[in-house]
């Protein structure tokens, strides 16, 4: 269908979806449901127009078309239009196309993770541009487009509850840096929308900042919308601001009308059951400064985002986006697997599947792009995801993956579709599909046991319910503190809380429920959910200093003029002798600290002169600002250093080889890891430094002994072939068609840096190697360890490290022979032996010091005091001074033997400085009276600083108090007495 436009002619109706006439042949449909809106449509013919008029470069060109005016007939069917031009691959498509006819540059999306500290992920399509947008990066193309996924989870409730709010959506962006400006920008948009995809004009309203004019005439006088269909808004709806400062403009939206029968008198865009906004112009024309006011920019820029969701939705007619063929194939996974029929749902039925929709799409793709579930910062939005949509398959009865496992996890199976679905969206996608699902299916095996978890917390919430409404003569209610516990902590739906507790007669706090659900959605509100923009002084200081030319690769020192020399942010002319300073060259031979590898550390020098002071500026940082600026940090040793000044820079000879060794022994590794536990494994994390190299990667398990030293052998065996590398500047497509791996944390232009160790390993990388896998020497791994939830982290040396690393093994080696008395061969054996011996003298020890408590407790088992009048109670509370907890445990299990039941026993001792150990123990007639151990304990540990709980009839408890352990058992023995008076009376 390519080529084809889309034209239409839409009848003033009732109907909440306009019919559009597509170009087909004349027919009529009939299908099984598929849930959607069913009509049937009488289609015409309609112009065909050849693929942008031959416009590609026209930047100005207006090329205006006639619709082709067809009527629409309506009534009911059972199927959507299936017509390939309104898909959303077709209009992603056709967007960028359509800019690219008018000389913008199609980017790719850039990563949910964001090269931003900002901000936690990538929210917005104009992130990447933001250093663009500042001035701190000169722009290398003047216009560009771009379809950008990106994440937003700050009002993750409202998700399949509205039609139009996403955790994951696509953002179709143009974007102009200083050249095209507000004119071509509203009627491109405009030509788009009407023209391009085909919307009625007609149904098209427009919204403007309240105070610009500007965009007012152009929308009114030159592209001809009704003033009728024009609404002036204020600052809060229409003038887009980064923050407190920065750069700001007015903005204008174009919005979509569902019921143009209802009239434009008192029509409101905020109107969501009527009006949809579809694509948001910013005109970045502003800097507001510190006073609030407003000055023009030097450059003026253009920022927009259409929704591809919210366009899918307007152009396959469907009721919600959720009903798009974006997201309804994975749908209609959820449901297959939950054997629903997404037609014939309830409403709360389909609010869980469009859940299951929209989530999967976000945890595929920030997976895809490397975040990993864990506790904090991006890996905690995955898990959370991943919970809900665990919880919300379960309330729909989803059991097994739909091949027969019913213990099988489900979401792998929906996470296919969703990957069948993402090639033009992750062209990484397919390629990363078996660590996806192994990860994905990971965490929801673990969720699963925390889920049951949470079960057997539950049910003892609710004992603990009955028990006190019992005791209070009270209407049993679980605290809604606990309710949220179960949801927040264990992920347990507050749906089946509600309805177990209800099974045993208990009713839930609600509202105590809402409050900590809100006290959590403001936290949630508060993180990072808006890009920061400002103008920073930095952009004037290094306005005049050009880009610094890097040397690096041929030589470690070179002559240079000083081009701008800062001191604490400022720009200064002359700097004296101990100072802190950074220093802008020309040209440098340093090494600025990126793709994991740290900066070179040298020497800047001024050559002594006829009455010059030699000066030495030891740097030891090196760091890349406003693009490609490098920045030298260091301390003036000697002499006066001045801008414009002709110096020799010198690198650190030893410390770059280190570093060069290490970081081409990074790319080994990675070679290494592909072959020895499988290719899907891929880089989380690197840093390569003088002394190590430290590589974080994608794993579920701890390597084994084996593989390790599997890794080892296939890394020295590379090294002893003494390959000689291979360097070349190539396309960036042409290197990726060459196979060639991106490290992590890279950014890439056009022209790409290509390492090759021929056979073995091709990577994008901007770092410093060796020339030959020779110079390498050897290569050791010295740690292999989790930092995170399915991320492994191997530490090793390579190099002269390794060989320091090595001599200083062997000295304690030879350190630990000369201690044994035996040869290094032998340490191991005398080792286990001498810890055989040492476990045989503890346990040795333990039951000597139980033995010594049972025979205490067997002195002091006559102090028991009797209580009560018609039933005697026996109460013994007792300080055993330092004994461990172990062996007070064997004394209170002694003396409650050897009690005559009932009797109750509690212990108190501090085994060592801090410590405190205390247990309590019941026998069956005690715990009768309704007494329990294990919640008798607890209060009494806090007063020692601790806490503690057990069963009913025996429990242990600690503290860091042991100060107050008198004063605790004291408090223990008045209460037991009281307690057990009353109840045995």
């Amino acid at each position: 269908m390519e080529g084809l436009k889309l034209h239409s002619s839409v009848r003033t109706t009732s109907s909440l979806f306009p019919k559009f006439t597509f170009p087909v042949r004349p027919t009529t449909h009939t299908v099984h449901s598929t849930g959607l809106i069913r009509r049937s449509l009488s289609i015409s013919p309609c112009i065909i127009s050849c693929k942008y008029f031959d416009l590609k470069g026209a930047h100005n060109s207006h090329i205006k078309r006639k619709a082709s005016v067809q009527p629409v007939t309506e009534e009911l069917i059972e199927e959507k239009p299936n017509d390939l031009s309104v898909s959303g691959d077709s209009i992603r498509r056709r967007f960028l196309d359509f800019y690219a006819s008018r000389g913008h540059k199609v980017l790719p999306s850039a990563s949910l993770v964001p090269d931003d500290p900002t901000v936690l992920l990538t929210i917005a399509g104009m992130l990447q541009f933001k250093p663009i947008f500042l001035g701190k990066v000169p722009r290398q193309v003047p216009c560009a487009a771009t379809a950008q996924r990106c994440i937003r989870t700050n009002d993750v409730e409202n998700v399949g509850r509205t039609a139009r709010h996403h955790t994951f959506f696509e953002m179709l962006g143009n974007f102009s840096f200083g050249d095209y400006f507000k004119k071509e920008a509203i009627k491109w948009a405009w030509e788009l929308s009407t023209e391009e995809l085909g919307l009625p004009a007609e149904r098209l309203w427009i919204s403007v900042f309240e105070d610009d004019d500007e965009a007012f005439e152009i929308w009114h006088k030159e592209v001809g919308v009704p003033a009728d269909h024009i609404k002036r808004m204020g600052e809060e709806d229409n003038f887009w601001t980064s923050g407190v400062t920065g750069p700001c403009g007015p903005c204008s939206e174009i919005y979509y009308d569902f019921h143009p029968e209802r009239g434009t008198l008192d029509a409101d865009l905020g109107d969501d059951g009527r009006f949809i906004e579809f694509y948001n112009l910013v005109f970045m024309q502003y800097n507001k400064k510190d006073n609030g006011s407003l000055e023009p920019l030097k450059q003026k820029n253009i920022d927009t985002g259409m929704g591809l969701e919210r366009v899918a939705r307007i152009l396959q007619r469907v009721p919600s986006n959720y009903e798009t063929d974006l997201i309804y194939p994975i749908i209609e996974k959820a449901s297959e697997l939950a054997n629903i029929s997404y037609g014939l749902a309830d409403d709360p039925t389909k609010l869980k599947l469009k859940i299951i929709g929209d989530h999967m799409r976000a945890i595929v793709y920030l997976i895809s792009d490397g975040v990993i579930p864990s506790n904090i910062g991006r890996g905690y939005v995955v898990r959370r995801l991943i919970r809900r949509v665990v919880r919300t398959g379960r309330l729909l009865g989803i059991r097994g993956d739909g091949r027969e496992n019913l213990e099988g996890a489900f979401l792998p199976a929906i996470a296919e579709k969703v990957i069948d679905l993402g090639t033009h969206i992750d062209s990484d996608v397919n390629a990363r599909a078996p660590r996806i699902l192994e990860e994905i299916k990971r965490e929801e095996y673990r969720f699963v046991q925390t889920l049951e978890r949470g079960e057997e917390l539950l049910e003892q919430m609710i004992a603990d319910a009955l028990s006190s409404a019992q005791e209070k003569g009270t209407v049993p209610c679980l605290a809604g503190e606990d309710a949220f516990l179960l949801y927040d902590t264990y992920g347990f739906p507050v749906e089946i809380t509600i309805e177990v507790a209800e099974d045993h007669g208990v009713t839930v706090d609600m509202n105590a429920f809402d409050t900590e659900m809100e006290k959590q959605r403001r936290r949630s509100q508060a993180a990072h959910h808006a890009v920061k923009l400002e103008v920073g002084d930095d952009a004037e200081l290094t306005a005049n200093v050009p880009d610094t030319e890097f040397l690096g690769y041929d030589t470690l020192s070179a002559r240079a003029v000083i081009k701008s020399l800062l001191v604490n942010g400022k720009s200064v002319i002359q700097v004296p002798e101990g100072s802190e300073v950074e220093v802008l060259l020309d040209k440098t031979p340093f090494y600025a600290e990126s793709g994991g590898q740290i900066a070179d550390h040298g020497l800047i020098c001024v050559s002594d002169g006829k009455n010059q002071q030699r000066t030495v500026v030891e740097i030891r940082d090196v760091q890349k600002s406003m693009g490609n600026l490098f920045v030298h940090k260091g301390t003036i040793k000697e002499g006066l250093l001045e801008v414009g000044k002709e110096v020799e820079a010198e690198v650190d000879p030893k410390l770059r080889q280190r570093a060069k060794v290490h970081h081409t022994a990074t790319h080994l590794l990675q070679s290494a890891l592909k072959k020895v536990i499988g290719q899907e494994t891929s880089q989380a994390g690197s840093l390569v430094a003088f002394d190590r190299l430290r590589f974080d990667f994608n794993f579920h398990r701890p390597l084994l002994d084996d593989e390790i030293l599997e890794i080892e052998r296939l890394i020295n065996g590379w090294i002893g072939d003494a390959a000689v590398l291979q360097t070349k500047v190539m396309p960036l497509t042409e290197a990726k068609e060459a196979g060639a791996t991106a490290m992590f944390g890279e950014k890439y232009g056009d022209e790409v840096r290509v390492v090759e160790v021929p056979g073995v390993s091709m990577e994008l990388c901007g770092g410093t190697h060796v020339s030959n896998t020779a110079e390498i020497r050897g290569f050791k791994i010295i740690s292999e360890q989790g930092i995170a939830s399915g991320i492994r982290r191997i530490e090793a040396v390579a190099g002269e490290a390794f060989i320091e690393y090595v001599n200083s093994r062997d000295y304690y080696m030879k350190q630990l022979c000369n201690n044994l008395k035996v040869k290094a061969e032998e340490v191991t054996n005398r080792v286990d032996n001498l810890l055989e011996e040492l476990r045989t003298a503890r346990s040795e020890v333990s039951s000597l010091r139980s033995k010594a408590a049972v025979y205490k407790a067997s002195t002091i088992a006559s102090k028991a005091v009797l209580v009560g009048s018609s039933k005697e109670i026996r109460v013994l509370v007792e300080s055993f001074d330092d004994t461990d907890a172990d062996s007070l445990k064997s004394a209170a299990e002694y003396l409650i033997g050897s009690l005559q039941d009932p009797a109750a026993v509690v212990l108190g001792s501090s085994p060592s400085e801090g410590k405190v150990s205390l247990v309590a123990a019941f026998t069956p007639g005690v715990v009768e009276l309704g007494i329990q151990a294990g919640k008798f304990i607890g209060p009494i540990a806090k007063l020692c600083g601790g806490g503690g709980g057990g069963r009913p009839n025996f429990a242990q408890a600690g503290g860091r108090k042991p100060e107050n352990l008198s004063s605790a058992l004291e408090k223990a023995r008045s209460e037991l007495v009281a307690i057990l008076s009353e109840k045995g009376s």
